[in-house]
């Protein structure tokens, strides 16, 4: 099983523009643990084990976890209406989502930009210079006063701007800016100490610098930095940066007991809705953060979360049945979801 899934990164690096990192590891043994391609095309640069990578929206399990910190705490409930907390008057977020909703993807509110309805979040930026936007409040025109797409807890649609607002709870009830009080209360714990919320106008973090594809007129692929294509640094709906390993050492972590009480941890990696999305080969059911695939048969296949903006595609994966992780980071356009699908096969045959 090792020599072929290296054999996978390897094909990917060569033949479909993979440049970043990959980790697959069961319990304390290490299958694959590599880098490939560049963290800076023009100077050449490698990108190495180590190398910080954008995250994307895997940012928001650190927001979910921050909120379930909180709510161990007693200083906030999930069933808390978020309009109760921070001041939201004027806008359009209805007086019924609460923080679960936020949390599951339920909570019916417009986001900035609805992929899911083929809006491109680029094109937000493209009056409105990106660096305006560092911290969580800072979104709050973009999406809060745009009509509900429809009632709290009624549909699943996967939301952005819902994990802006949990980032804002954060700040409000721990009285602590979003990134300190994550630094602090996870990064910190894990001991993640290659992980960062590092802005792309700071000159001495050791990130890869993110590259998107697209064509010329001759139908060649020419690559452009994504400096424009989102917010310089990243928030509670993600942006973080960091390594393969370390988020290894946060799962483990979440798993073993460390960031949660045992209840909370229990409700972090399981289902938090009844509401499904059904596929040919089984379904797929939201938690707090986590997203949870079955098979036809209703067996747990994995929990997961991915991440994409432009120049960043991730995939972080775990196998409870097999504790085993696979964690694929990179920092230009690739199709990491095939090159994960192909990885999960050897894992599940070889288990």
């Amino acid at each position: 099983m090792q020599k072929e899934i290296l054999a996978l990164f390897n094909l990917y690096a060569e033949e479909h523009s993979f440049s970043g990192a990959g980790l697959v590891k069961k319990g304390d043994d290490i299958i694959c643990a590599n880098a490939y391609g560049l963290a800076h095309r023009g100077f050449k640069v490698p990108n190495e084990i180590n190398t910080m990578f954008d995250t994307a929206s895997v940012t928001k399990l650190f927001t979910a976890v921050a909120i379930l910190q909180l709510v161990d705490k007693g200083l906030v409930n999930l069933d808390d209406r978020v309009t109760n907390i921070i001041d939201l008057s004027g806008t359009q977020i209805p007086t019924d989502v609460t923080v679960r909703h936020l949390l599951t993807h339920t909570s019916g509110i417009a986001d900035d930009a609805d992929e899911e309805d083929g809006e491109s979040y680029e094109e937000l930026f493209i009056n409105k210079p990106n660096y305006s936007i560092r911290n969580c409040i800072d979104f709050i025109p973009q999406f809060a006063y745009k009509e509900p797409k429809f009632n709290a807890g009624t549909k699943v649609s996967y939301n952005n701007c819902a994990f802006v607002l949990l980032g804002l709870v954060i700040e409000k009830v721990s009285k602590n800016r979003y990134r300190d009080y994550v630094t602090e209360h996870i990064f910190r714990i894990c001991d993640m100490q290659n992980t960062s919320f590092s802005a792309k106008d700071d000159a001495d973090t050791r990130v890869a610098e993110g590259y998107s594809a697209s064509t010329n007129e001759r139908n060649e692929v020419i690559w452009k930095k994504n400096i424009y294509s989102f917010p310089p640094i990243g928030t509670s709906d993600g942006g973080a940066f960091t390594t393969v390993g370390d988020l290894d050492l946060f799962i483990r972590a979440l798993i073993s007991g460390k960031l949660l009480s045992q209840e909370m941890t229990t409700e972090m990696i399981k289902p938090q809705t009844t509401i499904e999305q059904k596929y040919d080969w089984g379904k797929i059911v939201n938690g707090y953060g986590f997203h949870f695939s079955y098979n036809k048969s209703d067996k747990l296949i994995r929990m997961y979360k991915e991440g994409s903006n432009a120049g960043v595609a991730v995939m972080f994966a775990y196998y409870p049945e097999i504790d085993t992780t696979s964690i694929i980071l990179a920092n230009q356009t690739c199709n990491v979801w095939e090159l994960h699908r192909k990885v999960e096969q050897h894992l599940l045959a070889g288990s």
